[in-house]
């Protein structure tokens, strides 16, 4: 917390500072009110990359229009709320509200006489419970069709002037592009400033498709993904690249059980026929394929899980899976949506304010840079040392150098450093290798413990200063949590 308690003493110093600047003042309110608000994540990527289904899954609720309409064509934030609602923001600072539609099962945003050119932002609230604690932003392709639609998703994440709207982003890439790398330097300059890509991750999206929905799809996407994050972490342009199969992450998250009765009965039915019918999509759901199961449910299958997952679907059947939970389960497990939101979780939830603390010194920094007065410049210069000194920042830098191969570690080493900087979690039982339920005082001997052994490699003579420098970080760490249990020891 001693980031966020240093942030806003920073922001009453600033108002101090520019206390005769209403435009100054306005931008240090925005600030403040971004601070209290939940961690902005946004989904950008090419087109086509499959944005809008990632998101559904990551919510795991058809929240997000994936057909190819206007609504898709513009940024769309999606916030907790009581009921849905879906509110245009025009040009003109008007709010227009937009009905919900469903058309043969899809989700839809009606923007009536309205096209994308004419609105500046959707703003969807939506009751699910993985919008109580992180905004989404679902952003047009960094490539769209059209330069303006392009430039509202530049704008937002990487905008000339070095402050990105969103505290993290999560982009898709189906191939690794001199376009996608342009971008994804421009974004981690954007929000990590000086200090790299504190919140980017990349995905590999579609991931099945790139072994033509074969069983071994996730494996290619793997290997892929392992050349994606070699190039991308060793330049320093994403703390991890995971590939994801959107699609049937999705059809996980939101299986039904006609669904899996249906993928059941296809288990059920001897190989030959079945291979034959899954030669592709358009065979699969032929009238005169499978008469034993309605054309109607095949056409279903074949439009949310795909040709891999339905594969997917039967062999987990096939080998025990006996209901729609079971299946499900397994599915999110091999689409790599768990793998996603666990790394979600560890780099972007569970250190929201950190993000958003540095989100807001950031856009201070430019706020200050543009006062005469001294103690603006005072100020300014304290911002800027707290960039550089806090040291959740520090740790964050260090993950994103051990994810790269930036540290001249070995496995098990690397390992440990990467537990207790928070890397596996931040809460104490994470970070020493503890079980959750661990008691204080067993906590508390770790962290010393911890602190110990940290310090003394740092003291060794013969170890390098890229080393020393991230085992000193470490030791710092676990004194955080000497003192966070020091208190209940006593």
């Amino acid at each position: 917390m001693a980031a966020v308690d240093t942030t806003y003493g920073l922001l009453d110093a600033a108002r101090d500072a520019v206390a005769g600047d209403r435009t100054a003042l306005f931008e240090l309110d925005g600030c403040e009110r971004r601070m209290r608000q939940p961690v902005r994540v946004a989904l950008a990527g090419s087109l086509k990359a499959g944005k809008s289904t990632l998101l559904n899954a990551l919510v795991g609720q058809d929240i997000a229009p994936t057909d190819a309409t206007e609504c898709t064509r513009v940024v769309t934030w999606y916030r907790s709320g009581q009921s849905p609602s879906v509110t245009a923001h025009v040009g003109s600072g008007r709010a227009v509200p937009v009905p919900v539609t469903r058309v043969a099962g899809h989700l839809g945003f009606d923007l009536g006489q309205l096209t994308a050119d004419d609105v500046d932002h959707l703003d969807v609230e939506w009751p699910a419970r993985a919008l109580h604690s992180t905004t989404i932003v679902d952003t047009p392709g960094t490539a769209s069709l059209t330069t303006e639609l392009s430039e509202s998703t530049v704008r937002l994440l990487a905008p000339d002037d070095g402050r990105s709207g969103v505290d993290a982003v999560v982009y898709l890439l189906r191939a690794l592009t001199a376009a996608d790398t342009a971008m994804l330097r421009r974004i981690g300059s954007a929000i990590g400033g000086q200090s790299g890509p504190l919140g980017v991750i990349g995905v590999v999206s579609r991931a099945d498709e790139l072994g033509a929905g074969r069983m071994d799809a996730m494996i290619s996407a793997h290997q892929i993904a392992g050349r994606f994050a070699d190039e991308l972490m060793r330049t320093g342009l994403c703390q991890a690249v995971v590939p994801v199969a959107g699609l049937v992450a999705l059809g996980a998250r939101t299986l039904r059980e006609v669904e899996f009765r249906a993928l059941a009965q296809l288990a059920a039915t001897p190989g030959p026929d079945l291979e034959t019918a899954l030669l592709t999509m358009d065979r699969f759901t032929r009238p005169d394929i499978l008469p034993h199961i309605p054309v109607e449910i095949r056409r279903a299958l074949a439009d949310r899980f795909g040709v891999f997952g339905i594969r997917m679907s039967i062999t987990l059947i096939r080998f025990g899976a006996t209901t729609s939970a079971q299946l499900a389960a397994e599915l999110v497990q091999r689409s790599g949506l768990a793998e996603l939101s666990a790394i979600i979780d560890t780099q972007f939830a569970q250190r929201a304010d950190q993000l958003k603390a540095h989100s807001a010194l950031v856009s201070l920094d430019h706020v200050l840079a543009t006062s005469t007065s001294s103690r603006a410049r005072e100020v300014r210069d304290a911002v800027r040392r707290t960039l550089a000194d806090v040291h959740g920042f520090r740790e964050l830098r260090l993950l994103s150098a051990a994810r790269a191969g930036g540290l001249p570690l070995d496995g098990d080493r690397l390992g440990e450093l990467t537990r207790i900087l928070g890397g596996q979690g931040i809460d104490a039982a994470s970070r020493l290798g503890l079980e959750p339920d661990a008691d204080a005082g067993r906590c508390h001997g770790a962290a010393v413990a911890a602190v110990q052994l940290w310090r003394s490699r740092a003291a060794h003579p013969l170890v390098d200063p890229a080393s020393a420098s991230a085992y000193r970080a470490a030791a710092r760490s676990a004194e955080g949590l000497v003192a966070e249990f020091d208190s209940s020891v006593r």
